[in-house]
């Protein structure tokens, strides 16, 4: 599986961890990704608030240049630079007006072939969980975490269309394929405030308040994402956000590639997890001790069970070798009739201690109650001897009456 490559502004800046471990994951789950020559700004915010002829022609011209490549999948990891993308796509495929005023400030063609994809698309629906959990060494059992999708990467849905934009799950899929538990809340995407954190903080600061504390409230320890922006927001202005609405916070904040790494057997200093201004590494140590009492509960567990299961095996084996077959047991009763015939002193003596009754037993023997002293001796001795002093009884009673 190969991407033509558009890795962004940011994954060489504020967002070089995303960058870093964006790497590791395509070695890790064999995908190549092939960066796009001589690619630009996508404009991003800026270019949308300034010129809509501008903000289009400067994903459009990525796009041809990915087109170039003959590879048809464009991978921006970027939530911001994918939604540009995906809105010049757009523009492209249903509006020829504009199409052809974007070829010609261009000076390129614009065929409309290649699709820019996000990266929890890849991840989810391309790669798929099954193959990432098959990659996974150390599962992060007992990490509680908040899948952040944001406001762009599912929305608007005519221009993504990969998840549901309301209640996103591909994220939580793939948190839960490295052996995470994810938390259900209501913020999972709603918009971190974004820019507006610095042109107009008294409104930026309380939206992304309300995303951190709903995680927490909700149970979260840490928070994901995929968006260098809001991961911007969330751990460098965390601690500011605490300040100012006077409550901690600590929810460290990692990028969903950072943790698939690591899960697959990185060293968090591999994908830049030291980089983070909320810290994030002993949360890890938290996790990594957590899976270790996990693994060794359920082998615990497992051993237990086992050895149950090889105890109730022995136990029926013993009870199917205890159990005579019918043929062994019509011979030993064979065998005590023919005794009962030889020497029925012996017999009875064998029965009834008292030798006077024992004697009275011989006398009263008769071929059927041979034959049901037989059949009793051969499964149950005790029996046996509490019929033959019955018969004695019923024999001695017989004669008093007399």
């Amino acid at each position: 599986m190969k991407f033509a490559y558009y890795p962004g502004c940011s994954a060489d800046g504020s967002a070089v961890e995303y960058g870093m471990s964006m790497e590791r994951t395509a070695k890790i789950l064999g995908f190549e990704m092939q960066e796009l020559q001589d690619w630009n700004c996508c404009g991003a915010t800026s270019a949308h608030n300034t010129d809509k002829l501008l903000s289009l022609a400067l994903p459009a011209r990525n796009l041809a240049i990915a087109e170039k490549t003959g590879l048809n999948n464009m991978l921006a990891p970027c939530a911001a630079c994918y939604s540009r993308h995906r809105i010049a796509e757009h523009v492209v495929k249903h509006d020829p007006e504009m199409k052809k005023k974007l070829e010609q400030v261009l000076d390129m063609e614009l065929e409309g072939t290649s699709e820019t994809v996000s990266i929890l698309d890849v991840l989810a629906n391309m790669i798929g969980t099954e193959a990432i959990k098959a990659k996974v060494t150390n599962p992060l059992t007992g990490m509680k975490a908040a899948s952040y999708y944001g406001c762009l990467l599912v929305r608007p849905v005519e221009h993504t269309g990969f998840d549901d934009p309301e209640d996103p799950q591909s994220m939580d899929q793939v948190m839960q394929a490295l052996g995470a538990e994810t938390v259900d809340w209501s913020h999972k995407t709603e918009c971190c405030g974004a820019a507006m954190v610095t042109s107009r903080p008294d409104v930026g600061n309380q939206m992304l308040y309300k995303v951190l504390k709903d995680a927490k409230d909700s149970g979260a320890e840490c928070i994901v994402t995929a968006c260098p922006l809001c991961m911007l927001n969330l751990d460098m202005r965390q601690a500011g956000v605490e300040k100012k609405f006077k409550e901690k916070i600590a929810l460290p904040v990692y990028y969903v590639t950072e943790l698939l790494a690591i899960a697959c057997g990185d060293a968090p200093s591999m994908v830049g997890i030291e980089k983070h201004f909320v810290e994030a590494g002993r949360y890890l140590d938290t996790v990594k001790v957590r899976a270790a009492e996990a693994k060794a509960a359920a082998e615990k567990a497992a051993q237990e069970a086992a050895a149950k299961a090889k105890e109730k095996t022995a136990k029926s084996g013993d009870t199917a070798k205890s159990a005579p077959t019918p043929e062994a047991e019509q011979k030993k009763i064979d065998a005590f009739i023919t005794a009962f015939g030889k020497n029925p002193d012996k017999m009875a003596a064998r029965l009834i201690e008292d030798p006077a009754r024992a004697e009275t037993l011989t006398v009263v023997l008769d071929d059927k109650k041979i034959a049901k002293l037989a059949q009793l001796m051969a499964s149950d001795m005790e029996k046996a001897k509490k019929a033959a002093d019955a018969f004695v009884t019923a024999e001695l009673n017989k004669r008093g009456n007399a």
